[in-house]
């Protein structure tokens, strides 16, 4: 095995920042140590493989981004990005683990529809992966494989209060998985829209003649957003299941999250940059079709009701607790335009998984959040939160070599064709510049981004089996 000495940097946690070199055997961090520490009167440096200068740089654990969704069949077509494409381009942006969302439908066996995801990304990975479990149809069998699935390192489970005919389950529904999940310590994943009132409203706006994008965020209003946060919140509270929604857009569903907390519950909340930094009214309602790249659901709020500050300050005190992307990348070309005419017919998803690290980021330098927060919010807890922490999220002995080494001093350019490796044929955040750049990316101890040029491997990546929250109250 090589050995690997990352020496001047400023390694930073979730709990602070200190001047120490990192000493990798192999596949593990084996040592933080002193500047310049010697080993039996030797300079490390001459004993290593390798020497990786990360002075004036800081140096942070690999991000986690625990919400992907890579080749996800969607409204007629499928997600853009393979594994194989979407981990190359988490890789560029700083993020060595994904965790993905394997697909129940109605009327599949849950473990044919796990055994369908594990084809698709065995071998094709740039870097480590794990799954989450959409259930499709809440039924006898789905809730006794969500027993099983736990010794497969499948702990959390995702149910739809939105999507009807498709994800959708109603309330007796959510409320036996949920039971299920108390009872096996899982955590419940909540995509928290009322489904059936968003239906009416799509169809009355589409009646109007309304059919641009601007509609698709008009039509999911915060008000179903809140209700349905507040619903979940409540069938938690009865059975006793951690919660944990995903992509909290409304600053008034993150009130209700921030209430339950105080309360003692068990219920967490992801937000996602689109929230933090897009909007309804300049991006969905760009002019013509345009809007259509920012389609996703939960939708871009208004800034006039000032949802990204409140999103950024429940950041800072932790009524939210992790940045993830959902990142669900459709081109413009034959998967958006399926929408022309027709805004339900948009494939929802925005493509973000390359520059997640990056935009918070941003935030520290904009003063929103601490560089430690940073840290915490994209690698530290989410590896806790979903049952890999000590292995990933942490720059600590024993812990998996997943390194980033960041440079403040730097600068990118975000935007299609500059910081762009996604399969997608536009960007989402076309001319944003983020004061800050990723240099040097390794993942259990292999080199994977360096020099501006990718020196990973496709099939890289394992497969992570998971243990249960180690984040619960």
């Amino acid at each position: 095995m090589s050995t690997t000495l990352i020496t001047g940097g400023t390694v930073v946690s979730a709990t602070g920042r200190r001047q120490a070199d990192v000493l990798v055997d192999g596949e593990r961090i084996v040592a933080l140590l002193e500047p310049g520490s010697t080993l039996l009167g030797s300079d490390l440096r001459t004993t290593v493989d390798t020497v990786i200068d990360a002075t004036g740089r800081y140096v942070i654990p690999g991000g986690v981004d625990a919400h992907t969704h890579m080749e996800m069949p969607f409204g007629g077509t499928s997600a853009s990005d393979t594994f194989e494409t979407g981990t190359t381009a988490a890789a560029w942006g700083g993020t060595t683990t994904i965790i993905d969302f394997a697909i129940q439908r109605f009327g599949e066996r849950v473990q044919d529809g796990l055994a369908t995801w594990h084809e698709k990304a065995a071998g094709n990975c740039a870097i480590d992966y794990g799954f989450h479990q959409i259930i499709g149809g809440v039924d006898e069998d789905a809730l006794q494989a969500m027993d099983e699935l736990i010794g497969e390192g499948i702990t959390s489970f995702k149910l739809f209060m939105a999507y009807p005919g498709v994800f959708y389950s109603t309330d007796d529904q959510i409320l036996r998985a949920m039971q299920t999940a108390a009872g096996n310590g899982a955590t419940i994943m909540m995509h928290a829209e009322n489904g059936p009132a968003i239906d009416a409203l799509v169809a009355q706006h589409l009646a109007r003649g309304e059919t641009t994008p601007y509609y698709h965020g008009v039509s999911r209003p915060w008000q179903l957003e809140e209700e349905a946060t507040h619903r979940a919140i409540m069938l938690a509270d009865l059975t006793g299941a951690p919660l944990y929604v995903v992509h909290v857009s409304a600053k008034q569903a993150i009130a209700q999250i921030a209430a339950a907390r105080n309360a003692g519950k068990n219920v967490f909340a992801e937000t996602c940059p689109q929230y933090l930094y897009l909007s309804l009214e300049e991006q969905l309602g760009a002019p013509g079709f345009e809007g259509a790249k920012w389609v996703c659901s939960t939708p871009l709020r208004a800034r006039a009701e000032g949802h990204q500050d409140e999103m950024w300050l429940a950041l800072r005190t932790n009524d939210a607790q992790v940045v993830s992307t959902d990142h669900c990348p459709f081109c413009m070309k034959d998967q958006k335009e399926l929408g022309l005419g027709n805004f339900s017919k948009i494939p929802n998803g925005i493509g973000s998984v390359e520059h997640r690290m990056d935009l918070l980021y941003q935030g520290v330098v904009d003063g929103r959040i601490s560089l430690e927060r940073w840290v915490e919010l994209c690698s530290t807890t989410p590896a806790r939160m979903f049952g890999l922490y000590g292995r990933k999220g942490v720059i600590e002995p024993g812990a998996d070599a997943d390194v980033v080494i960041y440079d403040p001093n730097g600068h990118t350019s975000i935007g299609y064709g500059k910081t762009h490796h996604m399969n997608m044929d536009h960007s989402a955040w076309e001319g944003f510049e983020i004061d800050g750049h990723v240099d040097t990316v390794i993942s259990r101890g292999t080199l994977v981004i360096d020099d501006g040029a990718f020196r990973g491997r496709i099939g890289h990546g394992q497969f992570l089996k998971r243990g249960l929250s180690q984040y619960l109250l």
